[in-house]
């Protein structure tokens, strides 16, 4: 894992100048890559390729990078791991005859393979995770790609006549040209989704690549300072139209044996490393079938590592050991103290390099950080929830869209206010009275929150439109953010939704392409490599995706549980009783702590006199809430979470 950066300046610059700067971009983005630096420049084309280097596979001189391939047309920086580059590089001598390799790092296959077979074309061959940007010599492009999933992060945008790109937007912030202007569009969308969604960012101008994607930036393009649209070399769409016109028809026991040899193949490749490696283990169905599956292939006990909390509600920590017990896995386990979890946050505006309010990304650093101390990669059970239908809300929403569409329009809104009477913490009370009748798989924490958002959403008028509100923070986020117009996203622009007529199998799609990328990996991404820390996640190998786009939903969703295929995988390494349990998240109790220990922290971040001057919010609606939230009359502790994030990060990058 490392970072990647660079800038192509058309007019040309001053090489000694553009070396410096091409260091400073770099090194903005060291926590990346420790463990090395290299740049490469070409002042007469006006390029500049910068790398900082995690070493991974080939720890020698043969794997740093920029690297330039071996007929000297090509150079790449390069970030992510080609799983299945040794096959690769075995088809390149079985078809082009002997390689005279420099060393063993899946970087030079990726260049010895694009010589050959071309850049789309080795793309496709390739199984990994990886951003990179390829500078072609002879036809003076530039090409910026990112993974069929989005596990790895990629910016680009043009700056005052410079084309800027990197891992983080750290790494553009540190050239001369970068503006900063704030999109305050796509702040709006901030609010809604707690993230911002590709390919916006937060910087007018600056775009995330999409997954799946490549751009390709020719001399002429760059003169006129323009980029053209990116260009998909895997589409998930087509996974899911391909999936539901030829579905799996085999038996359930057959599902299963091919599930598991895909997800085995899928573990092996990402378990190579010339480095130690370890596991994230919850004790939850995904990264429990990750880590039995890697101790199923592994001579010696895997290291695995747990974060526990005090917090009965939030911790999972004995169940992650019982299975790791089982397993025979040596773990590690850390039981976090509030201060210690508190201490993150002044990290994060700096850390996730743009507002991201995600809260379950404090206990996700610290797991990170526990597990950098011992290995230097680790698996995660990431993906699971989308692939085979594991979020409640997919339940939820289909439960509330069935009801509503029998329902009179004029009974919907005083069936809302009548759920809203009672405040969420009366809501949970209630709730923990009659959660002891209930099966334990079936019982769900923050279950007033829950009621207080079905409210929101009783007025929606289409499938899509209730779980818009689901998903959403601030249901009017262009009403809060001065000047904004909310601009569309994957969830606003039915016309390019996968077509599956399932409702749930909808919005498991949906969540593949939007909160997946944008939420769930940039989470983890970021927060691992904040300590230089690389994470794979071996369930969204695309072979496993493509394979599960072609299970019928029965397969994945059963007598109202999610995973139900995957658990039956799960079931031939662990006893059931072990994983089955109410699915708890990975969170920190961030409504009570603003009440407590944070609230100093955050009633100085919502002074409503530094709102007003910065003149991005309506501080109206954000005093209400807060003044509700510290009463007890209402729990708005994620809508507040982004406000405090926002602020936070507008105050120390922003500024």
């Amino acid at each position: 894992m490392c970072g990647v950066t660079g800038f192509w300046q058309p007019t040309g610059y001053s090489e000694e100048q553009a070396r410096q700067t091409i260091r400073r971009m770099a090194d903005a983005l060291i926590h990346r890559g420790p463990d090395d630096a290299g740049e490469w420049l070409d002042a007469a084309a006006g390029i500049a390729l910068g790398h900082r280097r995690l070493a991974i596979l080939d720890l020698s001189p043969a794997g740093r990078q920029p690297m330039v391939s071996a007929s000297g047309r090509y150079v790449i920086a390069f970030n992510g791991e080609i799983y299945n580059h040794l096959d690769l590089r075995r088809l390149l001598e079985a078809q082009e005859g002997a390689v005279a390799w420099r060393g063993h790092s899946d970087t030079e296959t990726l260049l010895a393979c694009i010589e050959a077979w071309g850049f789309e074309e080795t793309l496709r061959r390739s199984v990994g995770m990886f951003a990179l940007a390829l500078w072609d010599r002879d036809t003076r492009t530039l090409t910026l790609a990112r993974d069929r999933l989005g596990e790895k992060p990629l910016y680009y945008g043009w700056q005052r006549g410079v084309l800027l790109f990197g891992s983080e937007l750290k790494a553009l912030r540190a050239h001369p040209a970068f503006g900063g202007e704030i999109d305050r569009d796509a702040l709006a969308l901030f609010f809604r989704h707690s993230y911002i969604p590709a390919p916006y960012s937060i910087y007018r101008g600056i775009h995330k690549l999409l997954p799946g994607t490549y751009l390709t930036i020719n001399e002429v393009q760059a003169q006129g300072g323009v980029t053209g649209r990116p260009v998909p070399y895997w589409s998930f769409a087509q996974v899911v139209e391909a999936g539901q016109r030829q579905p799996f028809r085999g038996s359930e026991t057959e599902a299963a044996d091919e599930l598991e040899r895909l997800l085995r193949q899928a573990v092996a490749g990402q378990m190579v490393a010339d480095v130690p490696v370890g596991a994230f283990l919850s004790g939850g169905i995904d990264s429990t079938t990750v880590v039995a599956l890697m101790q199923a292939q592994s001579a010696r006990p895997v290291r695995t590592f747990t974060i526990g909390f005090h917090e009965d509600e939030y911790n999972e920590a004995h169940h992650a050991n019982a299975v790791a017990r089982h397993l025979g896995t040596d773990h590690t386990e850390l039981y976090v103290t509030p201060e210690q979890a508190m201490a993150v946050i002044p990290r994060l505006p700096t850390l996730y390099d743009e507002p991201f309010a995600d809260s379950s990304q404090v206990p996700t650093f610290l797991v990170a950080e526990l597990a950098r101390q011992h290995v230097t990669v680790c698996l995660s059970g990431d993906g699971g929830d989308e692939l085979f239908g594991g979020y409640s809300r997919y339940f939820r929403a289909y439960s509330v869209w069935r009801w509503l569409k029998w329902t009179p329009e004029a009974l919907r809104t005083p069936v809302g206010s009548l759920l809203s009477v009672w405040s969420p913490e009366a809501w949970n009370r209630l709730f923990s009275i009659g959660s002891r009748l209930t099966p334990p798989r079936n019982r769900q924490t923050n279950f007033g929150y829950k009621i207080h958002r079905l409210a929101e959403v009783l007025t929606a008028r289409s499938p899509e439109a209730v779980y818009l509100g689901f998903v959403s923070h601030w249901q009017s986020p262009a009403k809060l953010v001065y000047g904004a117009g909310e601009p569309p996203s994957v969830l606003t622009q039915p016309e390019a939704w996968p077509p599956v007529d399932d409702f749930r199998h909808r919005l498991m799609a949906l969540d593949t392409v939007s909160y997946l990328p944008d939420d769930i990996l940039v989470k983890v991404d970021r927060a691992a490599m904040g300590v230089s820390l690389e994470t794979r996640v071996p369930l969204l190998d695309h072979r496993v995706v493509e394979f599960s786009w072609t299970l019928p939903l029965d397969l994945k969703i059963r007598g109202g549980q999610g995973k139900w295929l995957l658990r039956q995988v799960l079931y031939r390494h662990v006893p059931q009783e072990l994983v089955e349990r109410p699915k708890k998240g990975f969170g920190v109790p961030i409504g009570h702590w603003l009440r407590g220990p944070l609230r100093d922290w955050a009633e100085d971040l919502l002074d409503e006199h530094r709102m007003r001057e910065a003149g991005y919010l309506n501080p109206q609606p954000v005093l209400r809430m807060w003044a509700e939230h510290l009463s007890g009359q209402r729990d708005w502790q994620f809508h507040l979470w982004d406000v405090l994030i926002w602020e936070a990060w507008r105050r120390t990058v922003a500024a």
